[in-house]
Parts: structure tokens; C-alpha cells; sequence
């Protein structure tokens, strides 16, 4: 049996094709992905919003994948922004590598971020498909 992902996109809520309202998961294996940065394996941070959106969201599909799982199979993100910073360009930028998988998605306005100069943090929860 292969495990899916249901999206709810109730009528008397707005539809988006960026993102569904919710996600019912079957029962199962889950993988939470932990907040990423958009820093390199050799932890160099990027430089600006949107490169550092766009390795965050690389290093969440790095950690899907070593699962077992993709995005596909994503049932929750949070984006983590830091105050001040342009959530179009974020959201671009995070488009740009995620493609059109719609997610319950989360986003938050943060005052920082435990390292210095990262403007994102993003995580995820995912479903390991059978």
C-alpha cells in the first residue's frame, strides 16, 4: 500500500496554488526535518535573503532525501523570517528549488536567529512513503 498525503482546500477558505490550508498524513513512518539555514556544508553562510532561502530549502530536500522521502511528501513547512526581510523574495527564492509541491506552510517574523546573519530558518515534516 502506498502512503499519500490528502490536501484540504475548504471552499469557504481562499485557495492558493503556493500552499493548501491543510494535510491529512496517513499513519506511519515521519521524518521532521530541523531547522535549516542557508549555509553550505562547509558552513558558509550565503550572501542576502534570497540565496540563503534557496540553500535552506536545499538542505531540507539534502535531509528528505537521506529519509527516504521528498517533498512531495511534505505535510508542513515553517519559514522562519527574519523582521524587515522581503517574504516575496523569500517566497521566490523558495519556489525557485521547491517547485510547485503544495504544503501546509507557516510563516513566522523572528527577530533573529541563533547565528548571526541568517535570515531564514526553515523545517519541515514529512511522511516516509512505504
Amino acid at each position: 500500500m502506498t502512503r499519500t498525503t490528502t490536501h484540504l482546500d475548504p471552499d469557504d477558505l481562499q485557495y492558493s496554488p503556493a500552499f493548501t490550508q491543510g494535510v491529512v498524513a496517513p499513519a506511519g513512518p515521519m521524518l521532521y526535518v530541523g531547522g535549516q539555514l542557508g549555509i553550505d556544508r562547509d558552513g558558509t553562510m550565503q550572501d542576502g535573503l534570497e540565496a540563503q532561502t534557496v540553500q535552506a530549502m536545499r538542505n531540507v530536500l539534502t535531509v528528505l532525501t537521506s529519509g527516504g522521502t521528498g517533498p512531495e511528501h511534505v505535510v508542513k513547512l515553517t519559514i522562519y523570517l527574519v523582521h524587515g526581510s522581503d517574504a516575496q523574495a523569500g517566497y521566490a527564492a523558495a519556489r525557485e528549488v521547491w517547485g510547485d509541491h503544495r504544503t501546509a506552510i507557516t510563516v513566522v517574523s523572528t527577530a533573529g536567529h541563533a547565528r548571526p546573519g541568517a535570515l531564514v530558518e526553515i523545517d519541515a515534516v514529512a511522511i516516509v512513503p512505504d
